[in-house]
């Protein structure tokens, strides 16, 4: 049987919701293997609304089940009504939506708190033992949920190729072990069943994230 696969999106656009080509790329890796994504998003306010043209926030107001919708083609579900009993694993691609609307990560960093529907499910994964796929900024919701873990974010010093390397610092004062790696990479964290990889953490061409964040999949498809 196809393995099912839980997709947890964050809203549509980089800058106030789910990273799209990181989103994209999850699904197509997962089709190209066979198994079955289920896309979730909880059914709540954005923080705030980008206007991706300008960069700028707007006075606009959007919700993040809605907005993900867009990404997955209207085949959505209400992150309430995940049932980890039925799935295989957990993946959720980056984006600022991740530490603006899953978490406050993006306002208060290390002291953030996470949103009450995404820490139940990644500790329902978690204690289930199954794999749980995070790409970008994402890992820093294992960071903060699972202390001692092991994830990458890429590199831990700033450059112009890793702008966002001091994640990585912060990541590490919550007690988790940071792993360097390129772009390309995953690090898989046997213990607690979590791959991780940094997509747009870097700068990085396009199809490079797409190849990290296949590899990604397919060790959560291996651990499954």
């Amino acid at each position: 049987m196809a393995k099912r696969v839980a997709v947890v999106l964050a809203g549509c656009g980089v800058f106030d919701g789910s990273e799209v080509h990181e989103a994209s790329a999850v699904l197509v890796h997962l089709s190209r293997a066979g198994a079955q994504a289920e896309v979730y998003a909880p059914n709540i306010p954005q923080m705030h609304v980008v206007d991706h043209v300008k960069g700028q926030p707007t006075q606009e107001q959007r919700n993040v089940l809605v907005e993900s919708a867009r990404i997955a083609r209207g085949n959505i579900k209400d992150l309430a009504t995940l049932d980890v009993k039925g799935l295989d694993a957990l993946i959720i691609p980056g984006g600022f939506g991740v530490a603006k609307n899953l978490s406050t990560w993006a306002t208060q960093g290390k002291n953030c708190s996470i949103s009450k529907e995404v820490e139940d499910v990644l500790r329902a994964f978690h204690a289930a033992h199954k794999p749980i796929g995070l790409c970008c900024i994402s890992p820093v919701l294992a960071a903060k949920i699972f202390p001692g873990c092991e994830v990458t974010v890429g590199h831990d010093t700033e450059c112009e190729q890793w702008p966002y390397a001091k994640t990585a610092e912060a990541m590490k004062e919550l007690g988790c072990r940071h792993i360097n790696s390129q772009v390309t990479e995953v690090h898989v964290d046997a213990r607690n069943r979590l791959v991780t990889t940094s997509a747009f953490m870097c700068n990085a061409r396009i199809h490079d994230i797409h190849d990290g964040i296949g590899k990604m999949v397919r060790e959560v498809l291996r651990l499954a």
